[in-house]
C-alpha cells in the first residue's frame, strides 16, 4: 500500500565559514523543518565548508568519526528525524564527497560523488557505486549536484528505490566572471551565440532535466541547493584559463594576469520537492535561505520504469570537457593529498 512521508529540503548561503558556525546555522533550519513535522530532512552538497576551490578543502576533510557526521548524528537522534547532506570525507589517504543520511536511531548510509565537475577533481576522488538506503521511511537513492546530468546513475536505480534524494551546490559556470587583477571582468555570457546555445539547455539540468528522470524512475525526487556568490580562485589558473582561451580567443590578452585571477558567479537556486510525476509540490524561492516542506507519496515498493529512458539534453561537449578536465587535475589533487597528508602525518 502506497505510503505519505514528510520530506524538507534545506537551501543555505554557501560562503565558506568555519564547520563550527554553519552546523549551527544548519541546526537552526532543522529545527524548523521538524517543528513543522519533517522525517526526512535535506542539507545542500558541502553545507558543513560552504563551496569553495581552496587547499582549505584537503584540510577540512573529515574521517566518518569526525565532528560532522558526529553532529549529523547528534541531531537525528535528539529531533528523531532522517538527516542528509554531503561533506569532503577523509578515507586513509583518499577524499570523497560523501552524502551521508543517518536515521534517528543511529543507522547511517553514505554515497560518494561519482561525477566531480571539472575543478572538483583537484579537490576529491570519483566515487564508484550507488547506494541504496533501506530505511523506515522506504527505499532511498541518493545524488550529488553533477551526477544528476549522468543517465547512467538514475537507470542504476531503476526499480529498486521509491525516493531519489539530491545534495547539490552548483554554480552558474556559464553565467559567470573572471575578474582580473586590473580589475577588468570577463562576462561568460559575451563569449559568444554557441555559449548561449550551451547555457540554454545547461540551465535545465538541475530543474526540468533532473525532474524528468526522476520521473521517468516513477519516483518522487528531493533537491537541495545552495545560495549565495560563489567566489573562488581557479585551480591551475594558467592551464584552466589557456583551455578557455580556445573557446574565447579574447583572453589571451589577459595571459599575464591568469595566475591571479579569480572567478564569481551566482548558484542554481533548484530547492524543491517533486511529486513522480515531474510537478514541484514546494520549492524555496531564489537568492534566499530557507526550506520547503512537503508531503509526498512513495509507491509500496519499488516500481519499474515505463518505456524508454530519456535523454539527459546537455550539449556532449560539456562531457567532454568535464571528462578532459578530470583528467587534468587528477594530478594535482594527488599532488595536493601528498603533500597536506604527508605534513600532517610528521606534526
Amino acid at each position: 500500500m502506497p505510503k505519505s512521508i514528510k520530506i524538507a529540503v534545506i537551501q543555505m548561503n554557501a560562503s565558506p565559514s568555519s564547520i563550527e558556525e554553519r552546523l549551527m546555522r544548519a541546526e537552526n533550519f532543522v529545527v524548523q523543518c521538524v517543528q513543522n513535522g519533517a522525517q526526512l530532512v535535506v542539507l545542500p552538497e558541502v553545507f558543513n565548508t560552504g563551496y569553495e576551490y581552496s587547499d582549505k578543502n584537503y584540510l577540512q576533510a573529515e574521517t566518518f568519526d569526525g565532528l560532522t557526521t558526529t553532529w549529523m548524528k547528534k541531531i537525528a537522534s535528539y529531533y528523531h528525524v532522517h538527516l542528509a547532506g554531503s561533506f569532503l570525507r577523509r578515507e586513509q589517504d583518499n577524499i570523497f564527497n560523501t552524502m551521508l543520511l543517518v536515521s534517528p536511531s543511529g543507522h547511517q548510509w553514505h554515497y560518494d560523488k561519482n561525477y566531480p565537475w571539472i575543478w572538483e577533481r583537484a579537490y576529491f576522488q570519483k566515487g564508484t557505486n550507488t547506494t541504496v538506503a533501506d530505511t523506515e521511511l522506504g527505499k532511498i537513492g541518493f545524488l550529488i549536484c553533477w551526477d544528476v546530468a549522468h543517465p547512467n546513475l538514475w537507470q542504476k536505480y531503476s526499480g529498486k528505490v521509491e525516493l531519489i534524494i539530491v545534495s547539490s551546490c552548483p554554480p552558474k559556470a556559464l553565467d559567470l566572471a573572471l575578474v582580473f587583477p586590473n580589475g577588468e571582468r570577463i562576462m561568460s555570457k559575451n563569449a559568444g551565440s554557441h555559449v548561449q546555445r550551451i547555457k540554454s539547455t545547461s540551465d535545465k539540468t538541475f530543474g526540468e532535466y533532473l525532474r524528468r528522470q526522476a520521473s521517468y524512475l516513477g519516483v518522487p525526487v528531493a533537491h537541495a541547493t545552495s545560495t549565495g556568490t560563489f567566489t573562488s580562485l581557479i585551480p591551475k589558473p594558467r592551464l584552466s584559463l589557456a583551455v578557455l582561451s580556445l573557446i574565447y580567443p579574447p583572453l589571451r590578452k589577459y595571459r599575464a594576469q591568469f595566475n591571479h585571477a579569480h572567478m564569481e558567479a551566482g548558484y542554481f537556486n533548484e530547492t524543491y520537492i517533486a511529486e513522480s510525476s515531474g510537478a514541484i509540490l514546494q520549492s524555496v524561492e531564489p537568492d534566499t535561505e530557507g526550506f520547503a516542506i512537503s508531503e509526498v507519496t512513495l509507491s509500496d515498493s519499488p516500481l519499474q520504469p515505463k518505456g524508454k529512458q530519456p535523454p539527459f539534453g546537455i550539449p556532449n561537449f560539456i562531457y567532454l570537457f568535464d571528462t578532459v578536465a578530470n583528467i587534468i587535475l587528477a594530478s594535482e589533487y594527488k599532488k595536493k593529498t601528498q603533500r597536506y597528508f604527508s605534513k600532517q602525518a610528521h606534526l
